[in-house]
């Protein structure tokens, strides 16, 4: 396969493991957390609270290169808990990581009592970087905060038992880890996208599954337009050879206009939050309505119309006329 001289485009982690985590959750449980995935009663489901960690932790919730879920399951015991669990995609060591961490537990805690239980994945390129636990005393006044870690660039050292897993996070992680790994070298990534690719059929998943971990290999490892169409080009002689259909013409081009959606989606939804806490911090109270009709707005040029607005405006009545218009 030829090589080229453009760079790799940037990756985006945030919005695929958004995804991945809600289409598997009990997978995800299972491959980072047995002792725990054994303890909770499936058969009763299991609930995403958004809305709920928006109230209690916003900024968990806006901040970029993060992923971050409540989510309500009963134990084997009928116990009810809430999960919070923080997904730290990738960037710079953050100090304040682990205080972080306590911060949103106790605020969740305040809410929900004992039952908030704290997990965090950590997917940066930093060895030696892995928190796991809060701590201060002074004066006789001590606080110890630990909650689990898992760090996926230790799993570069199980990559066989990865490949052996039929756990849809095996392939997740191995995904991840290539996609940090060939960063600035498109024709490597190009390389390893297309025995993931491989991959997926070798470990006999069913179509369904088949489509949704394509989606993140594809939206992980992006390629540059040439080596792009070479992979397309490999995908429809091995899915000719296979006798299988599973990601090539209509339901691939579907793939990639809901990969273009959801990252349009993520746009509007970041723009349309930065209006709402540009208020929040200017006007005492901001009505529902009007946080509603914010959220209403499908146009990106208006968004950052109203974030201007929103900065200028001496009332909250006179932003209303410009939202209103």
């Amino acid at each position: 396969m030829p090589t080229t001289p453009k760079k790799a485009k940037a990756l985006e982690f945030d919005s695929p493991w958004k995804d991945i985590l809600e289409h598997y959750f009990e997978a995800f449980l299972e491959f980072f957390f047995p002792a725990l995935h054994t303890q909770v009663d499936w058969t009763k489901g299991y609930e995403f609270l958004d809305k709920e960690l928006q109230k209690v932790v916003r900024e968990a919730v806006t901040q970029s290169r993060r992923v971050d879920k409540l989510v309500k399951v009963w134990l084997n015991n009928q116990e009810e808990v809430f999960l919070y669990i923080h997904v730290e995609i990738q960037g710079q060591v953050e100090e304040n990581f682990a205080q972080r961490m306590f911060i949103y537990h106790y605020r969740l805690y305040d809410r929900y009592g004992a039952q908030v239980m704290s997990l965090a994945i950590l997917g940066d390129k930093k060895v030696d970087w892995q928190p796991h636990r809060y701590h201060y005393e002074k004066f006789g006044c001590e606080l110890s905060f630990r909650f689990p870690t898992v760090k996926l660039l230790d799993y570069k050292e199980r990559w066989a038992e990865l490949e052996r897993s039929s756990n849809p996070f095996a392939h997740v992680v191995r995904v991840h880890l290539k996609g940090l790994e060939t960063q600035k070298d498109p024709q490597q990534r190009l390389d390893w996208k297309v025995k993931l690719y491989q991959s997926l059929y070798e470990a006999h998943y069913h179509k369904r599954d088949i489509l949704e971990l394509f989606r993140f290999l594809d939206w992980v490892l992006v390629l540059p337009e040439p080596l792009t169409l070479e992979f397309d080009r490999f995908v429809q002689q091995y899915e000719e050879a296979k006798s299988v259909r599973y990601v090539t013409s209509i339901e691939r081009l579907g793939i990639q206009r809901g990969i273009q959606q959801g990252i349009q989606q993520g746009i509007l939804q970041t723009a349309r939050e930065d209006v709402v806490k540009v208020l929040q911090i200017r006007f005492p109270q901001v009505p529902k309505q009007v946080i509603n009709q914010i959220n209403q707005v499908e146009d990106q040029e208006k968004l950052s119309q109203l974030l201007e607005v929103a900065v200028l405006s001496q009332s909250l009545a006179e932003f209303e006329q410009h939202l209103n218009k």
